[in-house]
């Protein structure tokens, strides 16, 4: 794969939170965030073990639901729709803009099946709201909305993993449901504050990377 050295912007939007590009850097699509990486498309393992991992956990549950927390390139809801297992899959996206570069732009290529299957909802909204005000219920809920609970895009995420988000996150997932939260780097602190919100099996699992510290995703059980 070649990679030039200076990244082409593609589009660059003023949204409801900021400033959000999506760029092009050799083959892959980047997209930043005031600033912030945020992903690229350069492989999508931790993003499919979230899906995965989530849906290990929920065992023989049939037809299980899943909300999928951010977007971004898409490889979560491209991976959740190519499995027949899934039932309902919803995605909440704050940022009208990746929505849009999902439906009519250059990272369609990536999600277009998935958008065009009937078991996919997409939902522009702030995640840390939607959850604190949804009357919906899911079986899984998978996070990828930040570079971890300890490395967060925005100050308002940081209440998401706290002991009263995580309550809300309880909220929104059927007893046994599973929780599943990506993260740029392990956080011993997020899997003692699950534990306290009443969270119960308790987990990591690392998904090795090139360079660096694993990726990891944060795993935990409502109890039924």
């Amino acid at each position: 794969m070649r990679i030039t050295d200076v990244p082409e912007v593609i589009d660059r939007r003023e949204g409801p939170y900021g400033e959000v590009v999506l760029r092009r850097h050799g083959e892959l699509l980047q997209i930043i965030a005031n600033g912030c990486f945020l992903m690229d498309t350069s492989d999508g393992r931790s993003e499919r073990l979230l899906v995965d991992a989530a849906l290990d956990a929920l065992g023989d549950r049939f037809r299980p639901s899943v909300l999928i927390g951010g977007l971004g390139v898409g490889f979560s809801l491209a991976h959740a729709t190519a499995d027949p297992r899934w039932g309902a899959v919803t995605v909440v996206e704050r940022e009208p803009a990746v929505i849009e570069w999902h439906r009519a732009g250059p990272l369609s290529a990536l999600s277009s099946d998935a958008f065009a299957d009937p078991r996919t909802t997409v939902v522009e909204a702030d995640l840390v709201e939607y959850v604190n005000e949804t009357s919906a219920t899911f079986d899984a809920l998978c996070l990828d909305i930040d570079n971890g609970p300890d490395w967060t895009v925005s100050e308002a995420n940081e209440n998401l993993y706290s002991r009263a988000g995580l309550a809300s996150c309880a909220r929104v997932l059927r007893p046994g449901g599973v929780l599943a939260v990506w993260s740029a780097q392990p956080s011993p602190q997020f899997e003692e504050t699950l534990g306290n919100a009443g969270f119960r099996q308790v987990r990591t699992e690392e998904i090795p990377v090139a360079r660096g510290v694993p990726d990891v995703v944060h795993l935990a059980v409502r109890p039924g």
